[in-house]
C-alpha cells in the first residue's frame, strides 16, 4: 500500500474518531440532562401520558452502563456549575 494512501486512510479514521467522540459528548449531555429531569419529576402530579413517557425514558436511562451514566451526570453537573455557579443535587 502506497504511503500516501495509508496516510489518507489514517487521516480519514482520525476525522471519523473525532466526529464520534463529539457525538458521544452530545449524547452524554442529553442523557445526563434527561436523568436529572426524570429525577426531579413528581409522579403523583403528572398526567398519565406524561408519566408513561417519563417511565419509558427512565427505563432507557437505567439500561445505560453505569460508567456511561456517571460520565453523563458529571458533564451535566459541570455545565450547571459553570452556568449557574451551583451544583445540581
Amino acid at each position: 500500500m502506497p504511503l500516501a494512501l495509508k496516510d489518507h486512510e489514517i487521516s480519514m479514521l482520525r476525522a471519523e474518531l473525532e466526529m464520534l467522540m463529539s457525538e458521544r459528548q452530545t449524547l452524554l449531555r442529553i442523557t445526563g440532562a434527561a436523568a436529572a429531569f426524570v429525577a426531579e419529576l413528581d409522579a403523583d402530579v403528572l398526567p398519565e401520558e406524561t408519566l408513561e413517557a417519563a417511565e419509558l425514558l427512565a427505563e432507557y436511562i437505567n439500561a445505560a452502563p453505569e460508567e456511561t451514566m456517571r460520565d453523563a451526570l458529571e458533564i451535566v453537573k459541570a455545565e450547571v456549575i459553570g452556568e449557574a455557579g451551583r451544583a445540581i443535587a
